[in-house]
C-alpha cells in the first residue's frame, strides 16, 4: 500500500494461490485488472483503491469464496458489480 508502484498487474500475480491479502492501494497501478486475480482461492483481503485501474471488474473476482473485504473505489473501472455479490455472506464491501 502507497509504494509508488507503477505499470499494470501482471497476469502472474494469479500463481500466488495461498496469498490472504493483496493490498495495492494507493499505487500508480494502470491497466486492466487481471483475471488470473481469480485464482487467488485464498484471498480474504483485496485492495486495489486510489489507482488508475481501467476496464471491466473482471468476473473471476465474484468467485472467490473466502473474499471479506474488497476495496477498489478511485479508479476508471467500469461494468457492472453483479446481484449475485448481496447472496456472499461474508462479503464487506465498505464505502
Amino acid at each position: 500500500m502507497d509504494n509508488q508502484l507503477s505499470g499494470q498487474i501482471p497476469s502472474s500475480i494469479g500463481n500466488l494461490i495461498n496469498l490472504e491479502t493483496l493490498n495495492l492501494s494507493f499505487n500508480e497501478l494502470t491497466g486492466e485488472i487481471p483475471s488470473s486475480i481469480g485464482n487467488l482461492i485464498n484471498l480474504q483481503t483485496l485492495g486495489l483503491t486510489n489507482n488508475n485501474l481501467t476496464g471491466d471488474i473482471p468476473s473471476e473476482i465474484w468467485n472467490l469464496t473466502n473474499l471479506t473485504y474488497l476495496y477498489f473505489s478511485d479508479n476508471q473501472l467500469t461494468g457492472q458489480i453483479p446481484e449475485t455479490i448481496c447472496s456472499l455472506s461474508n462479503m464487506a464491501i465498505p464505502s
